[in-house]
């Protein structure tokens, strides 16, 4: 599973979710619920969905996030 952020200077931040025991199917629903918004709706939205996989997508998440801020800090 991975997940990209992109931020509005179009720095775009990487992360990957491996060994997740989940099926992909499963995993798709909830992914499929926060693709497309902001960062921060987005893991509010992870917080209040009652998939268990819900918490292996916002660890996974919050890792594109600092992967997109360490990338916009290393830039300028």
């Amino acid at each position: 599973m991975a997940t990209a952020i992109q931020t509005p200077a179009q720095i775009e931040g990487v992360a990957m979710a491996r060994y997740v025991r989940v099926s992909p199917q499963k995993a798709r629903l909830v992914i499929d619920l926060i693709r497309g918004q902001r960062a921060e709706d987005a893991l509010q939205r992870l917080l209040f969905t009652k998939k268990r996989v819900a918490k292996e997508v916002e660890k996974t998440l919050r890792s594109a996030i600092a992967n997109a801020e360490r990338k916009a800090e290393d830039s300028g």
